[in-house]
């Protein structure tokens, strides 16, 4: 392979990949990243890592601890997915993307390895950030888990602090159709003597959480217990305050674990979270008349706070340029929507995605209403050109939604 393009595309089309095809590439176990890991040279058990799940919100807490710990001066590594525009983003050292020619190496060396093992995109990913982040000399590296807890490949590590944001419905038919199930799995992140920060106290979660940690003997801290402080942030939403708390209480924990972090130093990370980790369709606002936002939420309790935090702008009308991954609890997402919205059903390039008309058909049984575009782009014209000045666009729905536009 001579170019970025043609290992990026052979890694695509070599491995499965959940990004596309779902649950089909998900593996029940950790043997093929254990392989990985070991022709690597278990760069895993060479690194210090924070390990990092949750339903919502785990992707902007895992960013906002990059932040904090780069303002601290430390060389962080970033570990997130999925990516939205190239695959490289998930790859980051303070908040610099991996190159595109270590990339091409690291593919171009192991990939007789590639051919033996028959990972998933994800697994071979996992391994490429653990190689990158050792080989890089980084200082600590925040790792966000793909999907669940037990067995997510990135779940090899032994971190100095687990956490998790919080549950909700998602994944349904991989990790349990309970918060009580989902939770478990979530769990398997936690390890002996390494404590666990919580960020949202729930009833159906806090026993699975508590009984968990007393079985490995970690220290649990439940992140929204802690003092409730407003914090400056640059990343919009009240959810990202709760996401701050969570960040915060990681900072005092790990304060005495060979990581000190200032409150001075915190707070500067959570206003630069943008600046210093590149992190984009978190509320992100494109335009401002008329009010024009892009925002990856893709479940139904990511739907629920996004629409809060549209209520409190109260605009005359919500253009809602719209997709659905075909795993969704479509109606439920429908469902947090207010009166006054209005949609654009869009199709998208990744076949995960429902087609915009079969989102119509469910749509119209809920007595939502709206037209059908063929792609993203598409749903964004028509609705720029519907759209007055005093009334907001909002493209939703999927990451996969969000990637097409910014692509």
């Amino acid at each position: 392979m001579k170019t970025y393009q043609e290992t990026i595309d052979f890694l695509f089309s070599q491995l499965p990949q959940f990004q596309k095809i779902g649950q089909k590439a998900y593996k029940a176990n950790l043997n093929n990243i254990e392989a990985i890991c070991s022709f690597l040279g278990n760069p895993e058990k060479q690194i210090k890592t924070i390990h990092v799940a949750g339903s919502n919100g785990k992707g902007s807490t895992s960013h906002m601890l990059a932040s904090v710990l780069q303002e601290a001066g430390y060389k962080v590594g970033l570990y997130t997915s999925p990516h939205l525009v190239d695959f490289r983003e998930r790859i980051k050292i303070n908040g610099e993307e991996i190159t595109e020619q270590k990339v091409i190496e690291f593919v171009e060396e192991f990939q007789p390895k590639l051919a033996e093992i028959r990972p998933s995109f994800f697994e071979w990913t996992v391994g490429l950030a653990f190689y990158h982040f050792k080989h890089q000399g980084t200082d600590i590296n925040v790792i966000e888990t793909g999907l669940g807890g037990r067995l997510d490949s990135t779940n090899v590590i032994e971190p100095i602090v687990s956490v998790i944001t919080n549950i909700s419905l998602e994944h349904t038919t991989i990790l349990g159709d309970t918060l009580e199930l989902i939770a478990t799995e979530k769990a398997g992140i936690i390890k002996p003597n390494c404590p666990v920060v919580i960020g949202k106290t729930q009833i159906e979660t806090k026993e699975i959480f508590t009984q968990k940690a007393l079985e490995n003997k970690s220290n649990i801290y439940f992140a929204d217990t802690q003092t409730s402080v407003s914090y400056k942030l640059d990343l919009k939403g009240e959810i990202q305050q709760e996401n701050a708390r969570t960040a915060t209480t990681t900072c005092s924990v790990i304060n005495s674990l060979g990581f000190p972090v200032s409150e001075s130093q915190q707070a500067a990370g959570l206003q630069n979270v943008i600046k210093n980790t590149r992190l984009q369709g978190r509320f992100q606002v494109v335009n401002k008349t008329p009010l024009t936002v892009f925002d990856t939420a893709h479940n139904p309790d990511g739907i629920r706070i996004l629409c809060n935090e549209i209520s409190k702008i109260n605009p005359a009308k919500i253009h809602v340029v719209i997709g659905m991954a075909s795993d969704k609890n479509h109606k439920e997402m429908f469902f947090h929507f207010p009166k006054q919205s209005v949609f654009y059903f869009c199709s998208s390039t990744n076949e995960r995605v429902l087609k915009g008309v079969e989102l119509e058909k469910i749509a119209h049984s809920l007595n939502k209403t709206g037209t059908t575009h063929t792609s993203v782009a598409d749903g964004l014209e028509a609705a720029k050109a519907q759209a007055k000045p005093n009334e907001m666009i909002v493209v939703t729905g999927s990451n996969f939604i969000v990637a097409d536009i910014l692509s």
